[in-house]
């Protein structure tokens, strides 16, 4: 496992490449967001994809989510109107995953499989938006909680220990915090939430 000590409010451009480059080779990396420490591969390879699932003991059904640098990439992967774009642009970065409808570019295995909904989420993380900003396309992305525990892992002590052999890249910014995002449903008539973390869904309400 590549182990990458990145700087939190100031990432190395140079660490950053490194992480990217190995994540556009297919690698599975761990990486820190403005909630909890995420796992996420590239959106179009399904070996890593899978790896995901295995490490997360995720099913069939679960609702995989992209993390995006901006809203520059939305059109691409969610169907929104007008005015569910402003709704957006005024509430990202955002540590809330909104579910939208998916559009045919995305992958049927990262789709809900009877809503054929995606999730969507922007950080203002400084790492986490270096990282998308190099690799110039969104993440597939899922938090770092282990199937038989209740919290995210935060510690990268626990975070080597446990995944070191599972993971191929540790983006390292220190401690991260416990806390999960907000869950809201945009994917029907009315905005939905799914479930209350530490981002502020009370625009949606």
């Amino acid at each position: 496992m590549l182990h990458l000590h990145i700087h939190p409010e100031n990432p190395q451009a140079r660490l950053i490449t490194q992480a990217v480059e190995r994540i556009r080779t297919g690698d599975v990396v761990v990486y820190p967001t403005d909630a909890a420490y995420a796992i996420g591969c590239q959106i179009g390879n399904k070996n890593a994809m899978e790896r995901i699932a295995q490490i997360r003991g995720l099913g069939p059904k679960h609702q995989y989510a992209i993390m995006c640098c901006d809203l520059s990439d939305i059109s691409t992967y969610a169907k929104v109107d007008n005015a569910m774009y402003r709704l957006l642009k005024n509430n990202t970065p955002a540590v809330t995953t909104f579910i939208l409808p998916a559009t045919s570019e995305v992958p049927k295995r990262l789709m809900h499989p009877k809503k054929k909904t995606i999730g969507l989420r922007i950080p203002s993380n400084p790492i986490a938006q270096a990282l998308l900003k190099e690799l110039g396309e969104p993440l597939l992305t899922s938090t770092l909680i282990l199937p038989d525990q209740a919290d995210p892992l935060d510690d990268p002590f626990d975070i080597e220990n446990q995944l070191g052999k599972r993971i191929d890249v540790f983006v390292d910014g220190g401690f991260g915090t416990l806390s999960t995002t907000s869950i809201v449903d945009l994917s029907g008539e009315n905005p939905v939430v799914v479930r209350r973390g530490v981002g502020d869904v009370s625009a949606f309400e």
